[in-house]
């Protein structure tokens, strides 16, 4: 798959995802919910299948060290982002009619950093480069409406609206493009870019499946979403 053809798919999830709030007046819900459980479940196991494996096939400690990186830099954009990456949302009425810079933001270098990772598979391995793609638009498409969901709580005029979700739905695509194009130095190692991936991904999916039973309970529906989502994972291979 070329990556002209990745960058319109990765644009169109995360744009479609944002306007849907407004078409269809979609809201927050325990569907929803539901789906970013899947799409946490279908990470982690990419991330373990091939992500992995792939990286550490030519072994190099200080992959181990990106990876940890990886983490670290999702933990301090979650600061900002408030968690949304993995469903929370809060909406404060004393914040009406303010952008939430410091949320927006956080979420497109997330999704900047996603895109990046999907350069590796786009030169050799393309098995797990559209099981990738398929895990990130499956986690990208919730993200985008719970974002627009929480812009549109705060009042924010459309054209801002509109201006911000093509940002987000852009950030991906740049990533991207940067990976491929080797622009900055560190990219000329693709597996250091596929490690910082790993970490974020990795964070992301374990925090997603760890807060997916609220009050530590089992929960039947929920379990059955992550099986399949490790299934799904599995059978894509």
């Amino acid at each position: 798959m070329s990556n002209t053809i990745v960058n319109i798919i990765l644009f169109s999830s995360a744009f479609l995802g944002g306007i849907a709030v407004i078409l269809f007046k979609l809201q927050f819900s325990k569907n929803l919910k539901l789906l970013i459980s899947f799409s946490g479940s279908f990470i982690l196991a990419i991330c373990v299948l091939h992500l992995m494996p792939e990286i550490f096939s030519d072994y190099d400690a200080s992959i181990g060290v990106f990876i940890l990186l990886g983490f670290l830099i999702q933990l301090l954009l979650e600061f900002f982002s408030e968690g949304i990456e993995h469903g929370h949302f809060h909406s404060h009425s004393k914040d009406l009619a303010v952008f939430p810079y410091a949320i927006f933001i956080s979420l497109c270098i997330h999704s900047f950093f996603e895109g990046m990772a999907l350069i590796d598979g786009n030169h050799n391995h393309h098995d797990h480069s559209n099981s990738l793609l398929l895990g990130i638009i499956i986690h990208k498409i919730p993200i985008a409406i719970v974002l627009s969901t929480m812009i549109l709580s705060k009042n924010i005029s459309k054209i801002t609206f509109f201006i911000a979700i093509t940002l987000f739905a852009v950030s991906a695509p740049l990533g991207l493009y940067l990976a491929s194009s080797h622009i900055l130095p560190f990219i000329e190692n693709s597996r250091i870019i596929l490690a910082l991936a790993v970490g974020i991904f990795l964070h992301i999916s374990t925090t997603i499946l760890f807060e997916s039973s609220e009050g530590h309970k089992f929960d039947l529906k929920k379990f059955v979403i992550i099986v399949i989502g490790f299934a799904l994972a599995i059978f894509t291979s």
